[in-house]
Formats: structure tokens, C-alpha cells, sequence
């Protein structure tokens, strides 16, 4: 009796993405975990945090949005439907990956692995909606977003490479000052949540419970880390070109400068005109940007060579020309 083959398997025998595919399935999946931040900065930023007031339906007797939660149970409502755009992205990156040839075993893991994440955090969502949007909980749902962010990026970025043993490209010290400037960014990342949390816009119009201590105190931490960030992201740009690292390498760290420097703007303009709703937007949109850079960064400072299968009837022919 032949082996059951599982629906992935059934597509992968008939079908091959190309290169050029397969990365564009990995980059779907980044493109919709920024979005998926965004837009559920927006829920928060617009009052609509409960817009639909239960979880996973959106009233207790509606599993959609009704006429009577007006404009917020719309909103609200899209960002969860949202999450079926997302979850159709991991799953084309999960059978391209499962579906090339050879099959690269470690890249339909990291597929997975968004699925997992995606799923997870649909109930950290609902938990969230449950508890009447708990700032904790709250921002581990951004943590959570940013963690699948983290995951598709370094899937889009596997695509284009090989499956051999990393070589490095640059000396130890400069891949530790990267290593510095990913954790200094995950700590910044963190520091944001504890001023969403007990800032200004708790995401609904009701009596939502803030983190227990200043917003203005949470930001000055913030914007302090930020600053060793952009001093540690000046001293990488510097020591590339010290080390006449390649051009792709000062690239990276030249649009992690940028984003930097934009972010910064952003901040400091939202902070002193008491954070309106679009800065704050365009910062959480800033902050994945951000993170996109410093993990496009951190994982050019290796590489691994793509290899071309060799196809047995090349092979052949060069045997019989010896």
C-alpha cells in the first residue's frame, strides 16, 4: 500500500515556485505583518479597541459587526478580518517553501512557525478584548506582532540564500556591535509598550486601566535608549567603511541611519504636540521599519551560498566527455 501524501506534499509534487516566487511569498508575509501592526495601532488610536466587544465573535450574538456598534465595531471588525489576509500570506510563503526543489526542510519550518505565531496571537487578541484591554496584555499583543515580524523577515531574507554553513564577512567586533544594536533595539521596542501603556490613547472611549507610572517618564527612558540606538547605529556606519565591508553591508547600515533619523523626528514632533493619533501611527510604522532595518542589518553580516542542484543528466554527459 503506497504512503498517504498530506495535502502540502500532493502540491509540492506538482508544482515548483521559482526563486523569484518563493521570495515574493516571504515577502507577502512581511508586508502583512506591518500591516497587521499598523492597523491595529489604528484600532487603538481610533477608540475602537472594543468596537466589537467579545472574542471570537463580535457581539455575543453576532459573529460580525453590527449596525449598532457604529464606525469602531468596523474598524475593529476589519482588523481581525485583516488576520485571514495575513494567515492566506503565511500560508502561500508555507507551500512555496514545502513545494521547492530541493525541499528546504529548515525554510517550511520557519513557515510553520508564522502559522504558530499567527494563531497564538488571535487569542492573546481575544484575551485582550476579554479583560477590557488590559495594557498588559495589550502589549504583549504588540510584542507578539513583533515576533512574527521578526520570523518573516528572517524567511524572506533565508530565500535568498543557500542552506550550506554561514560564512562571515565581516571581523567578530563588528558582528558584535550588531548583536549590541539588535538587543538595544528589542529593549527600545519594549520601553515603547510601557509608554502606549500608560499614555494617552488606552484605546477605547471607556475607563481603560493605564500602566502605573508617567507617560511623560516612560518617554524620556524611550527616547534615551533611542539615542544609544542611533549612537551605536553612527559607530556601525563608521566602522564598515573602516573595514571595507561591502557595498550591500553599508547600505543596510546606511538605511538603518535613515529610518533612525526619521523615527526620531517623528517622535519628538508627536511628543511635543501631545502625541496626535496620525504621529503616533506613523511612529508604530516607523518602529517596524525600524526593526525590519536592524534585522536586515544583523543577518547580511553572514552569508550562505545559494547552490545549484545538479540535474543527473548533466552529470551523465560529463562523465561520458572524460
Amino acid at each position: 500500500m503506497g504512503r498517504v501524501l498530506t495535502p502540502l506534499a500532493l502540491i509540492a509534487r506538482r508544482w515548483t515556485p521559482s526563486p523569484q516566487v518563493l521570495r515574493r511569498a516571504a515577502l507577502s508575509a512581511v508586508v502583512m505583518s506591518v500591516v497587521i501592526i499598523v492597523t491595529g495601532g489604528a484600532v487603538r488610536l481610533t477608540g475602537s479597541g472594543l468596537g466589537c466587544d467579545t472574542w471570537p465573535k463580535c457581539t455575543d450574538d453576532s459573529l460580525i459587526v453590527t449596525p449598532e456598534q457604529g464606525y469602531r465595531g468596523m474598524i475593529e471588525f476589519g482588523n481581525r478580518m485583516l488576520t485571514y489576509v495575513l494567515s492566506a500570506a503565511v500560508g502561500w510563503a508555507i507551500i512555496a517553501a514545502r513545494s521547492t526543489k530541493p525541499w528546504r526542510r529548515g525554510l517550511t519550518r520557519l513557515g510553520w512557525l508564522q502559522f504558530w505565531i499567527v494563531a497564538s496571537n488571535a487569542v492573546i487578541g481575544g484575551i485582550t478584548v476579554w479583560l477590557g484591554l488590559n495594557p498588559w496584555t495589550v502589549a504583549g499583543h504588540f510584542l507578539a506582532a513583533n515576533a512574527l515580524l521578526t520570523v518573516t523577515v528572517v524567511t524572506w531574507h533565508r530565500t535568498g540564500e543557500g542552506d550550506g554553513t554561514p560564512r562571515v564577512r565581516v571581523p567578530k567586533p563588528v558582528r558584535q556591535l550588531s548583536w549590541l544594536i539588535t538587543g538595544v533595539s528589542v529593549v527600545l521596542i519594549v520601553l515603547g509598550t510601557g509608554v502606549t501603556g500608560s499614555g494617552k490613547h488606552a484605546g477605547d472611549s471607556s475607563d481603560v486601566p493605564r500602566m502605573p507610572w508617567s507617560w511623560t517618564d516612560a518617554a524620556h527612558i524611550h527616547a534615551a535608549a533611542a539615542w544609544v540606538l542611533c549612537a551605536l547605529a553612527v559607530a556601525m556606519w563608521l566602522v564598515l567603511r573602516v573595514v571595507d565591508a561591502p557595498d550591500d553591508l553599508r547600505a543596510r547600515a546606511r538605511d538603518l541611519l535613515v529610518v533612525l533619523l526619521a523615527q526620531g523626528v517623528i517622535g519628538y514632533v508627536q511628543y511635543f504636540t501631545q502625541v496626535p493619533e496620525l504621529l503616533v501611527g506613523l511612529h508604530m510604522l516607523g518602529s517596524a521599519l525600524m526593526w525590519i532595518a536592524v534585522l536586515r542589518l544583523a543577518l547580511s553580516l553572514r552569508e550562505r551560498p545559494v547552490t545549484t542542484a545538479e540535474i543527473p543528466a548533466q552529470a551523465d554527459q560529463a562523465l561520458a566527455k572524460a
